[in-house]
């Protein structure tokens, strides 16, 4: 197996297994909420501050907070310190948390692929649509944008973090995903659909969080970089880029689609292809930026834990004070 192949299954296995951890979390924090949803009934298993990773959007807000008064939220802690972290991934090593760490994004790219084989190949969208459809992530984003970061004052986000919403935020996401309404699965069901078609079809068109993080990336240290030298233009990078990134005419590719999967570097025949920084004297070798995402994941929640910005303030007893409040909240 050549080295490029490696770097393929390496990002496969880093996926399959953050997936799966993953649905670990989510069965955790499940048996945690249905022990207090049983009257205690159920045995109580300590809550995964990880399913915090399911709030970005009150991850934002708790950003804002932070910036403008050094508060760092107590009730969601782990929403912000990976947000920091997968903001930091973006600066660092492009849009990798896409390609190397998304639940949705694993899935996605699972799906895409069944779909190649059972149809024998995946469609492209119009070149016209795919810039209108390419939009809609980004407007969705700035709607985000300008609610949280613009409209709401730091005593309007403070005031937010405090309430009982924002404390019950997690078992609401939960009950989104056990408790699905007739809307909800018919778009699950059309999205799924489609990406068995078009490649990555909610990361290219719907995902606002990758719109966030593509925009940072775009000044990323590390970029995928051609060798004119021993390049041929032969094209086969550019027909094998999920993200329909005309590689082969590129001689450094700066775009926000590009997520770092290197799949351009791993097909192309005659090495021109790196993922690198500007700084790099000679090719770096395929192995390292996969270990760089890696390290930069663990360290960013390995900080966290060690600073005290992991763990939920909410006691036993707030659970119990608050879950009956549930069905009141919007």
């Amino acid at each position: 197996m050549t080295t490029m192949n490696k770097v393929t299954l390496w990002r496969q296995w880093i996926q399959w297994l953050f997936l799966a951890w993953i649905l670990y979390i989510g069965l955790r924090f499940g048996m945690f909420v249905r022990h207090f949803e049983s009257n205690a009934l159920t045995p109580l298993v300590a809550r995964p501050a990880g399913v915090d990773g399911f709030l970005p959007i009150g991850g934002l807000a708790s950003l804002k907070l932070w910036l403008f008064t050094g508060v760092f939220d107590d009730k969601h802690p782990a929403a912000l310190v990976l947000l920091i972290t997968f903001l930091l991934m973006s600066v660092l090593a492009k849009k990798s948390f896409c390609s190397w760490l998304c639940p949705v994004g694993t899935i996605s790219e699972a799906l895409w692929k069944v779909g190649a084989r059972l149809l024998g190949r995946n469609f492209i969208v119009w070149h016209w649509l795919d810039i209108v459809l390419r939009a809609v992530k980004y407007l969705l984003l700035g709607f985000f944008v300008k609610i949280l970061l613009i409209d709401m004052s730091v005593f309007a986000i403070a005031d937010f973090l405090r309430s009982p919403y924002w404390s019950l935020a997690d078992v609401k996401m939960l009950h989104f995903f056990t408790n699905l309404s007739s809307i909800t699965i018919i778009v699950i069901g059309v999205t799924a659909l489609l990406s068995l078609v078009y490649k990555n079809f909610w990361c290219r068109y719907l995902c606002p969080y990758g719109a966030l993080l593509g925009l940072v990336s775009m000044g990323s240290l590390f970029k995928i970089r051609r060798n004119k030298k021993t390049c041929i233009d032969c094209g086969i990078c550019t027909q094998a880029c999920p993200s329909h990134l005309p590689v082969h005419s590129c001689n450094m590719i700066y775009s926000p689609e590009c997520t770092g999967c290197l799949t351009c570097v791993s097909v192309c025949p005659h090495d021109s292809l790196t993922m690198g920084t500007a700084l790099d004297t000679k090719p770096m070798p395929r192995w390292v930026f996969p270990v760089v995402v890696v390290v930069i994941y663990s360290a960013g929640v390995g900080l966290g834990m060690l600073a005290g910005c992991w763990e939920s303030s909410l006691t036993y007893a707030d659970y119990q004070h608050l879950l009956p409040l549930l069905k009141r909240l919007p």
